[in-house]
């Protein structure tokens, strides 16, 4: 990618993060999710990346997918009206804390373990309102090629709002082929993974929202998160080749 371009992508995503502070600040009174959703799309083009969706979502339900790179609560937001689940210390960072704040952001607290009842009974009340909220229960991001296991907790909270889980797929592809360039692990910063992407072409990331898992109605044995979650991990694993399962309770 030429220096020219790569600093246009780079001046437009700045424009659109800096515009996207007043459209927060307009989402918190109206609808959110659909403002959100606008923004995200326009901060993809902005980064040069091309989202292709796969699959349709529906309200109230608990969306989790693989976590390959800081983009993907972007990528998730672009493709679905949704809130999205994220780490305490986002809600310090100066300009962030606005946007994810417009976007409806609910907030958890990895490090207290005595925080996480309040963080589960939010997500729940959330699902009951008819809020799609999305997680990324690997807790951490891996290369694309690889997933960690998902972290039973926050589908605790689908489990007390009965709502449907909807397990997703992300990938990272340059054209037809895979794409690590996107990828966010190690001891890589946030700037040196911004001017990688910038620097990318034909980037795109591709969603498939994959077939729902319903918790069965009234269980509530202490192992039902853990196996609602064990069901989920399958689905994703499952889907990031393209091998597609069929829903099924729990």
């Amino acid at each position: 990618m030429g220096r020219v371009r790569r600093a246009a992508r780079l001046l437009a995503a700045g424009m659109v993060v800096l515009g996207g502070v007043p459209v927060a600040l307009v989402a918190r009174a109206f609808t959110q999710a659909r403002l959100t959703r606008l923004w995200a799309l326009l901060m993809l083009r902005a980064l040069g990346i091309r989202l292709e969706v796969h699959g349709t979502g529906g309200a109230g339900e608990l969306v989790v997918a693989n976590h390959v790179s800081w983009l993907d609560p972007l990528v998730i937001a672009a493709a679905v009206p949704s809130r999205p689940l994220a780490k305490q210390e986002v809600a310090g960072w100066p300009v962030i804390r606005t946007l994810v704040a417009g976007a409806g952001a609910l907030f958890i607290d990895r490090e207290r373990l005595t925080a996480l009842p309040s963080a589960v009974a939010a997500v729940a009340g959330a699902l009951r309102a008819g809020d799609t909220v999305v997680a990324f229960p690997e807790g951490t991001t891996w290369c694309g090629r690889e997933m960690g296991y998902f972290r039973p907790a926050v589908f605790q909270a689908a489990i007390d709002a009965e709502a449907a889980v909807r397990p997703a797929t992300l990938r990272y592809r340059e054209g037809p082929l895979p794409s690590t360039r996107a990828c966010f692990v190690g001891d890589d910063s946030l700037l040196a993974s911004l001017l990688r992407v910038t620097a990318t072409r034909d980037l795109v990331v591709e969603v498939t929202l994959l077939p729902p898992v319903r918790p069965e109605p009234g269980l509530r044995n202490p192992r039902a998160r853990a196996e609602l979650a064990g069901i989920s991990e399958a689905h994703v694993r499952a889907g990031v080749p393209g091998r597609h399962l069929e829903g099924e309770g729990v």
